[in-house]
């Protein structure tokens, strides 16, 4: 399928390399310092149904406070593998998958930041590491968690009808459905605001739409089922016991992922936690408000 030119430009500033016990194909992308210390590294995880490609308008931002940056597609998204068998979408092996493509570049630790799903990869994360289940190879450990504009709670989530029917058990047939017109208006409607160009979600779709991704979203979006079922046991608990910095930083415009889950975390979970609020910035806030999203996301870790 054809593709926008930056689109293109992504995949060729990436590399691929091959994962878990079925060899599944990865895209990853490396930028800055190979030999950075894990104080000035950026560990980026993206949201659904997006890719790495969603921080491309933030990259230049984050160098300067960064010197090394590493992001990748978790598989069933963008240009890594979106395979129907030989993997569950589940929470849990994404974030095995995080901790393989660190180990393929030799990262001992640093910032993790994270948007939408990639919040939910990240409370799993922060579980493992609280409970001292990280792998001795990532010594250094995170140094912060930063929780951008995504579902942790999803009793405050606002979900999409079409979300929901994807995770009904009739969900595969949603595949009949599937177009860009009906792509758009869930992607407009879950941003809150008028702040994404037609181009933007454009460009979401053509990465979903590689591999026919747009037809196994049925399967992506498994992760929310994890979400049902670990949250009070696993990931909330585990929140409330991180002794490193917290940061959250959320667009109070999202339909979704709304603005008062942002303050009850604050208040409720990680009351020692630096709540950011970005005025008048949607759901997709490092697409649709990239200057807002650098300037909010760097004072954090300016006054680290």
């Amino acid at each position: 399928m054809a593709l926008s030119e930056r689109l293109k430009a992504w995949e060729k500033s990436g590399n691929f390399i091959n994962v878990g016990p079925f060899d599944h194909k990865v895209f990853v992308k490396h930028v800055g310092e190979q030999d950075a210390a894990a104080e000035k590294t950026l560990l980026l995880l993206h949201g659904f149904p997006e890719s790495s490609f969603s921080y491309h308008l933030i990259l230049d931002g984050m160098q300067k406070v960064f010197d090394r940056i590493i992001l990748f597609d978790m598989i069933g998204y963008g240009f890594s593998d979106k395979p129907e068998t030989d993997y569950a979408y589940s929470l849990m092996e994404q974030a095995d998958l995080a901790l393989l493509v660190w180990q393929d570049f030799g990262v001992s630790g640093g910032h993790l930041l994270a948007h939408d799903m990639g919040n939910s990869v990240a409370t799993e994360l922060a579980s493992r590491h609280v409970n001292g289940l990280l792998p001795a190879w990532f010594k250094e450990s995170f140094k912060s968690y930063t929780f951008t504009n995504g579902s942790i709670l999803l009793s405050f989530a606002k979900l999409r009808i079409t979300q929901k029917l994807l995770l009904s058990k009739y969900g595969y047939l949603m595949k009949s459905l599937v177009s860009y017109k009906l792509f758009s208006h869930q992607i407009r409607s879950a941003q809150g605001n008028d702040n994404l160009s037609e181009e933007a979600i454009n460009e979401l779709w053509e990465a979903n739409k590689l591999q026919e991704g747009h037809l196994k979203t049925y399967l992506t979006i498994k992760y929310l089922n994890d979400r049902k079922q670990f949250e009070k046991t696993r990931w909330i608990p585990a929140l409330k016991r991180v002794n490193i910095p917290v940061h959250f930083c959320w667009g109070d415009d999202d339909a979704v992922a709304r603005v008062e889950m942002a303050h009850h975390l604050k208040e409720h979970v990680c009351k020692e936690a630096t709540l950011t609020i970005m005025k008048d910035v949607g759901h997709f806030c490092q697409i649709g408000s990239p200057e807002i999203w650098v300037k909010s996301v760097s004072s954090f870790y300016n006054n680290l």
